[in-house]
């Protein structure tokens, strides 16, 4: 039976910071749905459409990733695609207070599904997609901080 796991997020846009975890939970296992959340109480940068396709081209090496969005409940997308876990990355310890909340909520929904905690790497412990948004939109070097295709995607976005 394959191990599935789901990593969600808004992705908005996609970071070497989330590649980091999405590729080591590619290791993992089996199968990794890379899933947009699509939030409609935050103002997002990129549509649904555009972060999908980022997603997919950034990700096109990992032969066990899929790319995915939904609107509703993770843990009820967790059941759809029948995923025995759900992956978050965590890059400091003021991250934990919130993934522990949801995790606790995602479990009562969905007891079935597990959720596993990655630690980012520390060159990406301070990276966050509103921070590369910002800089981005300042005309500042993001070429360390997200791939190349999301870079010219925020050049083009911001008019630069």
């Amino acid at each position: 039976m394959a191990r599935v796991a789901v990593c969600p997020g808004s992705f908005d846009p996609i970071t070497f910071g989330h590649l980091d975890i999405i590729q080591r939970g590619a290791k993992v296992f089996d199968e990794v749905y890379v899933t947009v959340l699509n939030n409609t109480s935050k103002q997002s940068l990129f549509t649904v459409n555009e972060r999908l396709e980022l997603i997919r081209e950034t990700t096109a090496h990992i032969p066990n990733v899929k790319v995915d969005s939904f609107q509703g409940l993770l843990a009820e997308y967790a059941r759809n695609v029948n995923a025995d876990a759900i992956i978050r990355g965590l890059r400091a310890v003021s991250d934990f207070e919130y993934e522990m909340q949801i995790t606790s909520m995602n479990r009562l929904l969905n007891e079935r599904v597990e959720t596993f905690f990655i630690m980012t790497r520390n060159q990406y412990s301070f990276l966050s997609s509103s921070i590369v948004k910002e800089v981005a939109k300042y005309g500042g070097d993001i070429s360390e901080l997200v791939p190349e295709k999301v870079r010219v995607a925020l050049l083009e976005k911001y008019g630069k």
